[in-house]
C-alpha cells in the first residue's frame, strides 16, 4: 500500500530580505544623479512600504528602483499591493504598497478550481492561509505543482513541506 505524499501551498514574503531590498534602494538613490536634492525615500512599517518623494515622476522612478533591489533579492513582487498616490508634507508625495502575506479565501477558491479541474487523483484543503495537498503518486502532485505555476494568479505561491 503506497503512503500519501503531500505539500503546502503557501504565499509569503521574507520580511528581512525586504528590509535588505530597501537599504540597497536607499543606497542607490543617494548616489543617484537624478534623486539629488530630491526628498525621496523608501521605509518599512510593518507589513507595509511608504514610498515618499517630490512629484509623482520621481515617485515612479523610486518604485522603479525599489522593485529592481526586490526581484535581485527574489521577493515576489506579486504580492505588493499599491494604495493611491497621497499628498503628504513638504510638497511631496507619498504612496503606500502593503505586502500580501498569506493565501485569501477568494485566491485559494480559484487555486482549488484549477486543483479540481486537472482531473487528478488528489484532495486539497484549505488551512487558514495556506492549502494543503494530497495524494498516492507523487506524479499527480508534480502535475498539480506544474498547473498552479502555469495559472495567472493575482499572487506569487511557494511550495513546502513536499513530502
Amino acid at each position: 500500500m503506497a503512503k500519501e505524499s503531500s505539500f503546502d501551498i503557501v504565499s509569503k514574503v521574507e520580511f528581512p530580505e525586504v528590509t535588505n531590498a530597501v537599504t540597497m534602494a536607499m543606497k542607490e538613490i543617494a548616489t543617484r544623479y537624478d534623486f539629488k536634492g530630491s526628498k525621496s525615500n523608501i521605509t518599512l512599517e510593518k507589513e507595509e512600504l511608504v514610498l515618499v518623494s517630490d512629484d509623482e515622476y520621481k515617485l515612479d522612478q523610486l518604485k522603479d528602483v525599489l522593485l529592481s533591489k526586490l526581484v535581485k533579492r527574489n521577493v515576489p513582487i506579486k504580492n505588493l499591493e499599491y494604495g493611491k498616490i497621497e499628498g503628504a508634507s513638504g510638497g511631496t508625495v507619498r504612496q503606500r504598497a502593503k505586502l500580501i502575506q498569506g493565501i485569501d479565501k477568494e485566491q485559494a477558491k480559484k487555486i482549488n478550481t484549477i486543483i479540481k479541474n486537472s482531473g487528478l487523483k488528489v484532495k486539497s484543503q484549505i488551512q487558514d492561509d495556506q492549502i494543503r495537498v494530497t495524494g498516492k503518486s507523487r506524479d499527480d502532485l508534480q502535475a498539480i505543482i506544474n498547473a498552479i505555476r502555469n495559472a495567472d494568479l493575482s499572487i506569487d505561491v511557494q511550495f513546502l513541506n513536499y513530502r
